[in-house]
């Protein structure tokens, strides 16, 4: 009879399992961070056709070219200053089931001045719908 000069180890190494785990936690953290950006969600309407949500309240920032933004509410021409938007947004949407406002400004007004209004409709829970004109 021939006798078997080695013998099969059963044992099991778990320093590469943990090396590969390691890799995978920090791919997934890095990843993870790529995949939910800051950024606000809009409603942006497309310039052919119509958007679902219908805005009863409209925001005009209107650029004065002298870094003066005056802003106005329902089209009114009775510029309000921007610490008095929040309030009369407010007052307006407070009764609406699904409150949504738009956003008309000038091409030329900076996007800090919209993200401000966009900031607004955050705290507020309020939609957004960021108007166009038709191309």
């Amino acid at each position: 009879m021939i006798k078997r000069s080695t013998k099969v180890d059963a044992g099991f190494s778990m320093s590469s399992m943990t090396d590969i785990v390691f890799l995978l936690l920090i791919f997934f953290l890095v990843t993870s961070t790529l995949v939910n950006p800051n950024a606000l969600k809009l409603l942006l309407p497309k310039s052919t056709g119509q958007v679902a949500a219908k805005a009863t309240v409209s925001v005009s920032v209107k650029d004065w070219h002298n870094g003066t933004y005056s802003y106005h509410v329902n089209g009114n021409q009775t510029p309000i200053m921007f610490n008095q938007v929040e309030d009369e947004l407010i007052e307006l949407l407070q009764t609406e089931d699904d409150p949504t406002f738009s956003i008309y400004a000038d091409e030329t007004v900076p996007v800090k001045e919209v993200v401000a209004l966009m900031n607004i409709a955050k705290r507020n829970h309020y939609k957004v719908i960021m108007a166009t004109s038709p191309e």
